[in-house]
């Protein structure tokens, strides 16, 4: 039997899991990630080596909101709360491995998010509707790439694992994939339903996602 590494790309996959399937607990989210996972070795009957989990800690710093025109203390807020336990639910997991990044603080700051910056550039709306909705935590990642990228590698060149699942939004993975795919390795991307470029599947072996396409149950 065929053994799979699924490697995660955190930030995504809990943006588009939170998309697709609303908000959770932490101990639920946890384990939906596992059975998500599992899935995957399921349709391609396969034997799970390990899953990679890769994502930033949260951000505890103060940041200035805005909109609400204060300082806002991030490590009291529920989302610090929320990611912290979800964390040691992860931890707790078997076969799972958490890749931290580093969150780069200095960057940390609310801003306008695009839906809301489109409307009123296109005049749909102006700034007295915007909300505190329309505003969102901006807070970049250093080392999260550059990790997924060497395990890649390491997979690949050890022979760790036959197949590589990586679950992600991200086109730039592409030389990592490449560079697998040249060691033998069998390379599927899940993008979630996630639209990614067009010519992508030239560069994986399969495009696999777990979960229904949400746009072919929307109702009129």
């Amino acid at each position: 039997m065929a053994r799979m590494a699924i490697l995660v790309d955190g930030g995504f996959y809990l943006k588009r899991s939170k998309s697709l399937k609303g908000v959770k607990t932490p101990s639920a989210r946890a384990e939906e990630l596992v059975q998500y996972c599992k899935k995957h070795t399921e349709h391609e009957g396969a034997d799970l080596y390990r899953i990679f989990y890769y994502d930033c800690d949260p951000i505890g710093k103060k940041a200035f909101h805005p909109f609400l025109r204060r300082t806002i203390d991030l490590s009291k807020s529920d989302d610090f709360k929320w990611k912290t336990e979800f964390f040691k639910e992860l931890a707790k997991k078997r076969k799972l491995a958490i890749r931290k990044g580093e969150a780069l603080e200095g960057s940390c700051e609310y801003v306008m998010n695009r839906s809301a910056m489109k409307d009123i550039a296109t005049g749909k709306r102006d700034a007295d509707s915007l909300t505190e909705k329309d505003f969102c935590l901006d807070v970049q990642q250093k080392g999260v790439d550059v990790r997924i990228g060497l395990d890649v590698a390491l997979i690949a060149h050890e022979k760790f694992a036959d197949q590589i699942v990586l679950i992600t939004g991200d086109s730039d993975f592409v030389p990592a994939a490449k560079y697998a795919r040249r060691h033998g390795i069998d390379f599927i991307i899940d993008p979630m339903w996630h639209n990614f470029r067009d010519g992508l599947g030239i560069h994986v072996d399969g495009m696999y996602t777990p979960w229904a396409n949400p746009k072919r149950h929307k109702t009129v």
